[in-house]
């Protein structure tokens, strides 16, 4: 199955190997996903469990829609790697790369294939999009309106405007023009990383002193005012919007 392909299931999930996914993920990896299904499983669990969203971490990277474009790298027992050209990652913004079932790819390609631009967003069309998220429950690695991690709320809300921005929450920081915490404004971001470590998380201002973000696992999309933790961890802002 070399070549371009394109999503053919609503979603698929891109994980970071064949054997990356639990018993509880197999939902999720029928040919005809059951997407909702896979949730309401892992919600089953308590929150901090192996078997809940928690335990995607390092398991499960993105998701891919449907009609998006991939290009397969390597087929083997059922299963695909894939590079995805929508989901920018790295210093270098190299398409994001990770493992598929090949069940959820098509060589036809759809009617409406997505497509996107690597223009700047309009700020308030881009936090009114993002506020259609508000309530969402938190899923590591998740990249549709059933679950959105932090830098999924992003890329999700602008690449649903048809603007291309960076898959996680450090390379989105690397992209956007800097700007000085005290010049914050609508749609600007804000960008959380522990000292000495990498940008762990990402929020959406609202205006300065409150971001519309996805927290956690166990949590949903709020918006709020940062709270002293984030406040320790706040290392910058960054502007992707007009």
């Amino acid at each position: 199955m070399a070549g371009e392909a394109w999503v053919a299931v609503p979603v698929a999930g891109l994980w970071r190997s064949p054997e990356a996914p639990r018993a509880v993920d197999t939902p999720a990896l029928q040919d005809d996903p059951d997407h909702t299904g896979w949730l309401a499983a892992m919600d089953q669990h308590p929150v901090d469990h192996h078997d809940s969203r928690v335990g995607l971490l390092d398991r499960l990277d993105s998701e891919v829609l449907h009609g998006e474009p991939v290009e397969v790298r390597e087929e083997l027992d059922g299963w695909v790697r894939v590079t995805c050209p929508l989901q920018p990652a790295g210093k270098s913004l190299q398409p994001y790369e990770g493992w598929v079932r090949r069940a959820h790819l098509s060589h036809d390609a759809p009617q409406q294939p997505q497509t996107a631009s690597p223009d700047l967003l309009d700020a308030k069309e881009f936090v009114a999009e993002a506020r259609k998220y508000l309530g969402l429950g938190y899923l590591w690695g998740g990249l549709s309106p059933a679950g959105l991690d932090c830098s999924g709320l992003v890329h999700f809300s602008a690449r649903s405007l048809g603007v291309v921005v960076p898959r996680d929450a450090g390379d989105q920081q690397l992209a956007a023009e800097p700007v000085e915490l005290d010049q914050v404004r609508e749609g600007d971001l804000y960008f959380f990383a522990h000292p000495g470590e990498h940008v762990h998380h990402v929020g959406i201002v609202i205006r300065p002193g409150v971001m519309l973000h996805a927290p956690e696992s166990g949590a949903r999309v709020v918006e709020e005012d940062l709270g002293e933790d984030r406040l320790r961890t706040l290392v910058g802002a960054g502007r992707i919007t007009r």
